[in-house]
């Protein structure tokens, strides 16, 4: 197509926007709140899915080391742990450490324990992927010298069920609603099209190619997404970032926080923007298709 041709194009479609007031406005509408629901829905989901992970990374192995075990075997256990290639990091406390972070959180009650100090030196485990923590620490277990090891067997596993359980919700409802807000919008948009296809019946009756019909109004369609993005973006980015405000002092020092205001608003955006365009050029593309049989 030639470079003078496709400027008229964006030119037509543009002049039809404005032509077509009333049909644009009830596009972008559609659009606009469509991709709001969309938009927020993302936010939502996204940050269960950060609030997930970082519970699921919260997790680790309590690993007791037998109390006759010399410095020397203590030594080759640790390396023989990180070597695990499940592990990811292995971190070493003697019993006095231990003893000294029950008296941190009981009280100085317990210092009479450091006359005969009755605890186990350790390691604090973690597994690089969460979800294998069970058979890291059985493999763990089977080390000599290990008098056990814990990591609330039976509670971690129904935690990974119930987050890989709400993964799996959230990602069919939010293609739900993408599948709803691609119908909604695209049958927005067909309804602009119907409205025109005397115009489009005359094209091609003095002549005009499929295309040349066509690309107009896909650039139609784009301008429509691109419009019905913009408040979504601003509303989404506002809401998000006064709820950060809101909630974020609160969960200092908790485990789990919020994801940043950036760059997430601004992935959150681009989504938001991609989506607009592609659903405003695909319900045009589909739309149009039937009236170009003439």
């Amino acid at each position: 197509m030639k470079a003078r041709t496709l400027w008229r194009h964006f030119r037509e479609s543009l002049k039809s926007l404005g032509r077509n007031g009333w049909m644009t406005f009830a596009s972008v509408s559609a659009v606009t709140v469509t991709l709001l629901l969309v938009g927020v829905f993302v936010l939502i989901m996204m940050n269960l899915n950060k609030v997930a992970d970082d519970l699921e990374n919260d997790v680790e192995m309590k690993v007791f080391v037998s109390l006759e075990t010399d410095e020397a075997r203590k030594q080759s256990i640790e390396e023989t742990i990180v070597d695990i290639p499940e592990v990811e990091s292995a971190v070493y406390s003697t019993k006095e450490e231990e003893l000294a972070d029950l008296v941190l959180d009981f009280g100085n009650e317990l210092d009479l324990f450091q006359q005969n100090n009755p605890l186990f030196d350790v390691f604090y485990v973690k597994a690089s992927n969460p979800q294998q923590t069970g058979n890291v620490a059985a493999e763990i277990a089977e080390i000599e010298n290990i008098e056990k090891v814990e990591y609330g067997k039976g509670k971690i596993e129904k935690l990974f069920n119930f987050l890989n359980a709400g993964r799996n919700v959230g990602l069919v409802l939010i293609l739900a609603l993408l599948f709803t807000a691609m119908f909604l919008i695209s049958n927005t948009i067909r309804i602009t099209i119907v409205a025109r296809r005397r115009e489009i019946e005359i094209m091609k009756l003095v002549g005009a190619t499929n295309w040349f019909v066509r690309v107009p109004f896909i650039l139609e369609g784009m301008w429509l997404g691109l419009l019905g993005s913009i408040i979504p973006i601003g509303l989404v980015a506002a809401l998000y970032y006064n709820t950060l405000e809101f909630i974020q002092p609160k969960l200092s020092g908790e485990l789990f926080q919020l994801l940043d205001f950036t760059p997430f608003i601004y992935q959150v955006g681009g989504l938001i923007l991609l989506m607009g365009v592609f659903i405003g050029v695909w319900g045009s593309f589909m739309s149009i298709r039937k009236f170009l049989r003439v």
